[in-house]
């Protein structure tokens, strides 16, 4: 999880698809502006994470800026490992 938001504030494109699982990577991104030059990341914050062998869940708030308005992205991660390597399957957003 750290490495993406990593991912995320570098604008590393290609690692985020690279640690994407393929059953769910998109082709596209329609969901800028994540990468782009209008986001300012801010920081990370990891509420909770469970491991259950090759299964792995992640809650985490990351803040942000987006055109220098403020937003926070709640999410509940989920991961798989493969070949000794983590992907990032998909994401639920807790209900407020």
């Amino acid at each position: 999880m750290r490495s993406r938001y990593s991912a995320y504030v570098l604008r590393d494109e290609a690692y985020l698809q690279m640690s994407w699982h393929p059953s769910t990577r998109p082709t596209t991104r329609p969901n800028a502006p994540l990468t782009d030059a209008d986001t300012k990341w801010l920081g990370l914050e990891v509420r909770a994470e469970t491991e259950n062998g090759d299964s792995a869940t992640v809650e985490f708030v990351a803040r942000c800026r987006v055109n220098g308005r403020g937003q926070r992205m709640h999410e509940v991660s989920r991961f798989t490992r493969e070949a000794g390597q983590w992907f990032y399957v998909d994401g639920s957003f807790p209900e407020k």
